[in-house]
């Protein structure tokens, strides 16, 4: 009998669906794969409906839509958050500046134009070729003086045919975008008017309309002049108010000689200020002697704690030690106004003594380094509203510290802070022969840490700590503080 006949024998598999003769499928391979029902329709993919059933049906669609309705609200509510707590905390309103507020005015020295040979230009012309420099220093205006006189200067030419040069050089100027103002100061006759004839008031407005239409932009008298009375003064307004247009506004500056600047009155009662666009003021006494550097620290230190409600332009004036030139061109660009900036302030050929250096590679360095520091002052003046038109707060000192960095004789630092919201500048000028630490005081209202944007060598970068800071004798830096505080 065959092996297994009629058995299955072992490793045989008893298989649903297969006859005892193994008929059944006639496939052993296919019988291993064939799916029940209930496993077929396990596997089949779900139908939308089914899905949705099994996620939960349209009540899961609903939460969905939900969340993300929740989501945006949610973002919206804290955008608006946002916006509101914006518009509602306290910021500075800026109040629109004219264009003489907001420039940088360049006075050009009478004896550059003396040495004018009768008929020659080559003083003008050589002027005509520095224009562009000049702008590209950051300076918008230019103030001339010494060149012709005014009154007689109009039609017939003036003092040695003149006339031609001067319009070259307002055509010039106006080419390259430099606006200029005529210094009448002590002019005769300019401005006055006699009993017997009105011939010296005649020419007087005469002059003014004619230079105004050459294109000069204003002029600049002294308090002391006649002019400066209220019948000239409300004339010179009406005639520069004719030419005005609408972005140049022709201006009256008023140079302030004298400790107090002579009242204008009307019935007893003061003038409108609106009669002078700019007062212009010395930041030191006029001297014929040289002053110390405590007098130049006591000058300035007045100067920073008095309140003016006209705008001021300052200039330098006075005469201050060479090496003190530097630190008052930092004072003259961050006091809040109109910097008047004289030709010689940038010209450092000259030393102490007043002799031309013989070393041309150090005239050359020194210049550079002056430029430099104008450049860097006159560009962040244009663009940082603190500087521009900021408020202005002067640091007491206490003369007493720093004690152990100078001796009690030399003069502290002098500080003040131009802000602007949350930015601010901090200006140190130390005017003393000796090293100078910052005031122990002055730490509790400034924050710790600035970065330097200028310093009388141009040789400071970076960041600083202010507590660690020292001065050398006779610089000034401006810091530029990393946090806001509270100055007011």
């Amino acid at each position: 009998m065959p092996l297994n006949v009629g058995d299955t024998g072992y490793g045989s598999v008893d298989r649903p669906g297969l006859s005892a003769s193994g008929a059944a499928g006639n496939s052993e391979t296919a019988a291993l794969f064939q799916l029940t029902g209930e496993e077929e329709q396990e596997r089949r993919p779900m139908s939308k409906e089914a899905l949705e059933e099994s996620a939960g049906g349209p009540a899961w669609r609903r939460l969905r839509c939900y969340l993300v309705v929740l989501f945006w609200l949610a973002w919206m509510a804290m955008l608006a958050t946002a916006v509101a707590i914006i518009v509602t905390s306290p910021r500075p309103v800026a109040t629109p500046l004219a264009w003489w507020q907001k420039s940088l005015f360049f006075q050009l020295q009478p004896d550059l134009f003396t040495a004018t040979p009768p008929g020659g230009s080559g003083v003008v012309d050589a002027l005509c070729d520095q224009l562009p420099y000049f702008k590209s220093l950051g300076i918008s205006a230019l103030i001339l003086r010494g060149l012709f006189d005014p009154i007689n200067a109009t039609e017939s030419g003036g003092r040695s045919g003149a006339l031609p040069h001067v319009q070259h050089l307002l055509s010039e100027s106006d080419r390259v975008g430099l606006k200029v103002l005529l210094d009448v100061c002590d002019v005769q006759l300019f401005g006055t008017r006699e009993d017997e004839t009105k011939e010296p008031l005649d020419a007087t407005q005469h002059a003014l309309r004619f230079w105004l239409g050459q294109g000069v932009v204003g002029f600049l008298i002294c308090d002391t002049d006649a002019a400066y009375t209220e019948e000239s003064l409300m004339l010179w307004r009406s005639i520069v108010e004719e030419f005005n247009k609408e972005d140049e506004e022709r201006i009256v500056v008023v140079k302030q000689t004298r400790e107090l600047l002579p009242p204008l009155r009307v019935s007893g009662q003061q003038l409108n200020v609106t009669l002078v666009d700019v007062v212009l003021r010395s930041v030191l006494p006029d001297s014929p002697r040289l002053l110390s550097a405590r007098q130049v620290a006591g000058a300035i230190e007045t100067h920073l704690q008095m309140a003016e409600d006209t705008w001021l332009g300052w200039m330098v004036g006075g005469k201050a030690p060479f090496d003190l030139r530097r630190l008052l061109l930092v004072l003259l660009m961050t006091l809040p106004g109109t910097p008047v900036v004289q030709y010689d302030q940038l010209d450092h050929a000259q030393g102490g003594n007043g002799s031309k250096s013989s070393d041309f590679t150090e005239k050359f360095k020194l210049k550079r380094s002056i430029v430099a520091l104008f450049s860097s002052l006159s560009h962040n003046r244009a663009r940082e509203e603190a500087l521009l038109f900021g408020s202005f707060t002067f640091l007491p000192f206490n003369d007493s510290s720093n004690a152990t960095l100078s001796s009690p004789s030399s003069p502290p630092i002098l500080a003040f802070l131009r802000s602007w919201g949350c930015v601010h500048f901090l200006v140190l000028l130390n005017t003393g022969s000796e090293p100078r630490g910052l005031d122990p005081a002055w730490e509790i209202s400034l924050p710790e840490a600035g970065v330097f944007v200028a310093s009388t060598a141009m040789d400071r970068l970076g960041a600083v700590t202010l507590h660690t800071l020292v001065l050398r004798p006779r610089e000034a830096v401006v810091v530029k503080l990393f946090e806001p505080g509270n100055y007011s």
